[in-house]
């Protein structure tokens, strides 16, 4: 008999009553562990309200009643990383070292968030006009939603939430219905850590339960991570409903290589950023972009480190990949495979079953693969395949290598490896995408910057987390002020100057 897992609704676990469910597997062992509920319209509806009425009293909370939660859940949740890595890992499948990886950069986020009795400091004009004072001050939206993907069950989570909360909004969470016990765990350290019922909520569910938090009158904005075809419907279906939007799609990063680089540093990077999570990361290398004839070198580098990766159960300590989140994710993947080299791409290294690669027969596993000569109108490139597979091409130079990259649909990271720094300086001011690395693969930025690419990476003009996330959940006010002598005040009919 599987669990069941449920919502998290006015703070304590709570059944769904719709009667659909969604199975929920161990990755590693194809093992079904769970069944999830899925939400109606109507419970969606439920739960908004009682998250409008406790948005009521928690935007009334003082600024250091705000940060004295969001210190204690930060505590919490640096004392047990290991066991929710433990629970991420079941769910997910990517290794514990990741998953440990993982909520420390969530971590990250609540700790920056910790600082919002300074982050929501405004300005103020003394004597502005004669008598008249003027000041800046920025309020919480109410009731927002965030809506996270399957392979960051924590850490895009706490992009969202720590902001919002910290900014005296109520959030709440639609997880993805394949990993959904992070989502409960991060719920009951909200609660122990002193937040008040209703302020974060947990809504399992599936497509219906998105559609209702979109056209829900009474949820403000939304935030949203994911593939670039469902962000665009995010986008567009909220901002049509009057919300405020940040949807993060797709991407295809690209990795360029100049002919100066320390080769075995690009190697070590690009295997690294390329099959870690089993490739299931947006800011995952997907291409590596090989300037003149460096190519032959730094494919022979990959390909040497490829054999000693351990792809195993993440569970296990020695394990350097585990699986894909489902089936039918892998075998998209393969598909994607057997285009490219149906396509003319050489396949260097083949991760798929029954094509030299080592991988355990249960479970959602795949290989590593290496493509080399691809070209640009390769499915292979032109899509996100979210897999452990790395495709390389070639440019004759940096020039050319520059156009590839800025041609892409997707802007979300890219990164140059180079010793030298007035061609890394030059890239960072060409390059057209929102995150860029210097000898850096995977540029996520620290907390106290802001997270998001451009072009078809982004729908939305803001950005995650960060300042960027403090502004998104809040709106700002201008107050002008004036305290006349009343033997003196008289009635103006005039507009208002400032002289």
């Amino acid at each position: 008999m599987t669990t069941l897992i449920s919502h998290w609704i006015d703070g304590r676990t709570t059944a769904g009553t719709s009667g659909r469910t969604s199975p929920v597997y161990n990755p590693a062992t194809g093992v079904q562990t769970a069944e999830v509920d899925l939400a109606t319209a109507a419970e969606v509806d439920a739960v908004v309200t009682k998250a409008a009425a406790a948005a009521i009293q928690w935007r009334q909370a003082s600024l250091s009643r705000r940060s004295a939660v969001l210190f204690a859940f930060r505590e919490l949740l640096h004392a047990r990383t290991d066991e929710l890595a433990a629970i991420v890992t079941a769910e997910h499948g990517k290794v514990l070292s990741d998953a440990v990886g993982e909520i420390s950069r969530g971590l990250e986020n609540v700790e920056f968030a910790t600082g919002v009795p300074q982050l929501l400091k405004g300005g103020f004009s003394e004597q502005a006009s004669t008598g008249v004072d003027v000041y800046s001050i920025r309020q919480p939206l109410g009731v927002v939603a965030g809506i996270t993907p399957f392979n960051f069950p924590v850490m895009v989570p706490l992009w969202m939430c720590a902001n919002a909360i910290a900014t005296g909004n109520a959030f709440i969470l639609k997880p993805s219905e394949k990993d959904p016990s992070a989502a409960l765990f991060l719920a009951q350290l909200w609660a122990e850590a002193g937040l008040p019922d209703g302020i974060f909520s947990v809504v399992q569910g599936d497509k219906e339960a998105v559609d209702a938090l979109l056209v829900h009158p009474d949820i403000a904005a939304v935030s949203f991570v994911g593939s670039t075809p469902i962000a665009r419907y995010i986008y567009e279906t909220g901002t049509a409903n009057g919300k405020r939007v940040q949807a993060l799609g797709g991407a295809k990063n690209h990795m360029i290589v100049l002919p100066d680089a320390d080769i075995d540093m690009a190697a070590d990077a690009a295997v690294s950023a390329a099959y870690g999570a089993a490739g299931e990361r947006c800011m995952s290398i997907s291409v590596a972009v090989a300037i003149g004839d460096i190519g032959d070198e730094l494919v022979e580098a990959i390909a040497a480190r490829l054999p000693k990766l351990t792809i195993g159960n993440g569970a296990d300590p020695d394990t350097d990949m585990g699986p894909l989140i489902t089936a039918v994710h892998r075998d998209r993947v393969v598909g994607y495979i057997a285009e490219g080299a149906e396509s003319g791409a050489t396949v260097v290294v083949d991760g798929r079953p029954g094509y030299g690669a080592d991988v355990p027969a249960d479970g959602f596993f795949l290989g590593t693969t290496l493509l080399d000569n691809v070209t640009t109108g390769m499915s292979v490139y032109t899509d996100e395949i979210f897999g452990p597979v790395l495709s390389v091409v070639r440019a004759d130079t940096y020039e050319q290598a520059l156009r590839i990259v800025n041609s892409n649909q997707y802007a979300n990271g890219t990164a140059i490896f180079t010793r030298d720094g007035g061609a890394a300086r030059q890239f960072q001011f060409d390059v057209e995408v929102g995150m860029v690395g210097i000898n850096v693969p995977i540029p996520v930025p620290v907390a106290y910057y802001s997270f998001g690419g451009w072009k078809a990476s982004l729908f939305g003009d803001t950005h995650m987390y960060g300042p960027e996330g403090i502004n998104f959940y809040t709106r700002g006010k201008v107050v002008t002020s004036r305290w006349p002598d009343p033997a003196t005040s008289t009635v103006d009919l005039g507009f208002p100057r400032t002289r």
